[in-house]
């Protein structure tokens, strides 16, 4: 591993995500409203990505899939999130987290915090991309890594469409969704995106020093299921008629068949 390098990949990188939260506040700032930092998060991860790509003098075969992979994830989902959100208010999350706050508070509570998240969650990214080859019995691992990566990428964007094709019925305004993916688990979409983040710490592992990274995709996925992701999410459905039996039939996370429910 060069030292040297992994300091200017990182450093290139920090900067690069400096630079798309300072747009995205100004655009929040103009907008009126600061959601739009989940369009930027995707985004974030794909500049992350192609600095990292560019910058390291590691494998570069290994540099440019990851890259690719990156990009399909992140673009698809920062399309979603605009498409979803254009012409929306405030997300409810931000308006009760950011009720009160000053313009400094907003950009520590939302955009420092989502700035240094991107950063850590794609360390291993970075680190990636000043090493050298996979050795080839480790290929295996790579391989694997695209499996799944390419299944998670499936749970999430297949999971917001069927989501997205359900809303747009008005026969199913405030119905629960308990079709397709979401009768396996109540959280395609974010169980998804854990995948796809496992999927790419795995491309990365090309030996013992990368197992240390394990604890970046770690965090991305307690944020998913226990803090921003499922959890919150199940917090403003409670109390939607149907939902008790919908989460008594569906598993919460991890995808199994749904249940059979007694009736009483």
């Amino acid at each position: 591993m060069n030292e040297s390098n992994i300091l200017a990949v990182t450093g290139a990188c920090t900067l690069a995500v400096v630079v798309v939260h300072s747009v995205t506040f100004a655009i929040g700032r103009k907008i009126g409203r600061y959601n739009v930092v989940d369009v930027a998060w995707g985004i974030g991860f794909v500049v992350v990505a192609a600095v990292a790509a560019v910058v390291g003098r590691g494998d570069p075969s290994r540099r440019w899939l990851l890259l690719a992979l990156v990009s399909i994830w992140g673009l698809r989902l920062s399309w979603h999130i605009h498409r979803k959100t254009a012409g929306q208010g405030e997300d409810r999350r931000y308006a009760n987290l950011l009720r009160g706050a000053s313009v400094g508070q907003v950009v520590r509570k939302v955009f420092l915090l989502q700035g240094f998240l991107t950063l850590f969650i794609s360390f291993p990214l970075q680190l990636s991309a000043v090493t050298g080859p996979t050795p080839t019995p480790l290929l295996a691992v790579t391989a694997l890594g695209v499996a799944v990566w390419l299944l998670g990428f499936t749970f999430e964007a297949l999971g917001d469409r069927q989501l997205r094709e359900f809303k747009s019925d008005p026969a199913h305004r405030g119905v629960i969704m308990d079709r397709g993916l979401w009768s396996w688990t109540r959280h395609p979409n974010y169980f998804g995106d854990a995948c796809v983040w496992w999927g790419l710490w795995l491309v990365t592992v090309n030996g013992w020093v990368p197992l240390a990274t394990a604890v970046s995709p770690l965090v991305m996925t307690y944020f998913l299921v226990d803090v921003s992701g499922a959890r919150l999410t199940e917090k403003y459905m409670k109390g939607r008629p149907g939902f008790a039996e919908y989460r008594e039939r569906t598993a919460y996370f991890v995808p199994r068949p749904p249940r059979k429910v007694r009736q009483s």
